[in-house]
């Protein structure tokens, strides 16, 4: 089993970075696919950046520290409307012999307000 778990949210003001960390209780035999998602309030969750394919999303990028067994999400130029809890999400192989699975981080609050 791996559990993600998340940190570096906070209130930020309009213009700021931020940086989400989102690391894995475990050493991970294989990465798959490694997203971050947001849902704000009323709202559906919806895709905010990918490791895989083209890692700029404009103001959010993603980056990976295997040795850490943690990726991180790069936020620049922050607006209000980015406020929305934040959630990591893999699909990994945790061991040779398990299938891929996929796992969510509990979800960290950013709030871009003055």
């Amino acid at each position: 089993q791996v559990e993600l778990v998340e940190s570096g949210g906070g209130l930020v003001q309009p213009g700021g970075s931020l940086r989400l960390s989102c690391t894995a209780s475990r050493r991970i035999f294989r990465y798959g696919t490694m997203d971050w998602y947001r849902q704000a309030p009323g709202k559906e969750r919806e895709l905010v950046a990918s490791s895989t394919g083209d890692r700029t999303q404009g103001r959010f990028t993603t980056s990976r520290d295997y040795d850490k067994n943690t990726m991180y999400l790069h936020m620049n130029a922050l607006k209000p409307e980015d406020t929305a809890v934040y959630y990591c999400h893999a699909r990994v192989k945790p061991s040779i012999e398990s299938p891929y699975l996929e796992y969510w981080g509990q979800g960290t609050q950013v709030t871009v307000s003055s």
